[in-house]
């Protein structure tokens, strides 16, 4: 990233600290730049989309809610987001996120200054597959997983359990990991009453009920955090 990229970088952040406005001479002593150059950055960061009201002498606010266009990232940040998206693309075994994450990353690169975009085409940051005892198998319904965790929806589950067993339930969740050896998903069950953990490989059917749970999926993060904060310390390690 240009010297000049990185201070507008570092002025829109400087910028999303304030929730008033605060005069060009403080902002501009904060970039090390003159008055002058700050009004021309401002200026620049307009054309670019960024919703700054003020005016010399009155001061200067970033309106909530803009969001950084892709030219904005610095190169450490491009690398991290292309490394990322080519880890989901091999191995969530969701086709639906792995093409999301294939888009994102052309999506990027169609609106990056050529050398930038050069970079991340070129990226010599790789994610080999997962070896094949490892792999995920395909699981057709976790797009329909992501979208309940998304919506806060109740979820139909049919569970085989380490026995063979395969049980229903009604389950609220909230979470799901992506580890290397297994996907987790983290719900509320009905049946149990309690939270409880869901390996991926065992959901024998999944289905969407069309109604909401009755918890906001934040409320439930936080009750569940504090569980299993509370047995990681009653917990006795020999």
């Amino acid at each position: 990233m240009s010297s000049r990229a990185a201070r507008l970088l570092q002025l829109l952040e400087h910028l999303r600290t304030y929730r008033h406005p605060v005069a060009g001479a403080q902002l501009a002593q904060a970039q090390g730049v003159s008055l002058r150059t700050l009004y021309r950055d401002i200026a620049t960061l307009r054309e670019q989309g960024a919703q700054i009201e003020g005016d010399p002498g009155v001061g200067y606010v970033l309106r909530p809610g803009f969001t950084l266009p892709p030219l904005m990232f610095s190169a450490d940040e491009l690398e991290a987001l292309v490394l990322g998206a080519r880890w989901v693309a091999g191995h969530a075994a969701d086709p639906e996120l792995a093409r999301a994450a294939r888009d994102a990353v052309q999506r990027i690169g169609a609106v990056l200054p050529p050398e930038l975009r050069l970079a991340v085409e070129t990226s010599g940051l790789f994610v080999p597959p997962p070896h094949d005892c490892y792999r995920p198998a395909p699981a057709p319904w976790l797009p329909t997983l992501r979208r309940a965790i998304r919506d806060e929806h109740v979820l139909q589950l049919d569970y085989r359990d380490e026995a063979g067993h395969v049980t229903q339930r009604r389950i609220w969740p909230f979470a799901m990991a992506f580890f290397d050896q297994a996907r987790l998903i983290a719900a509320w069950c009905e049946l149990r009453q309690d939270f409880r953990h869901f390996r991926a490989d065992r959901v024998v059917d999944l289905a969407h009920s069309g109604t909401r749970y009755p918890e906001r999926r934040h409320a439930l993060i936080r009750r569940w955090r504090a569980q299993m904060r509370h047995f990681s310390r009653t917990d006795v390690h020999c």
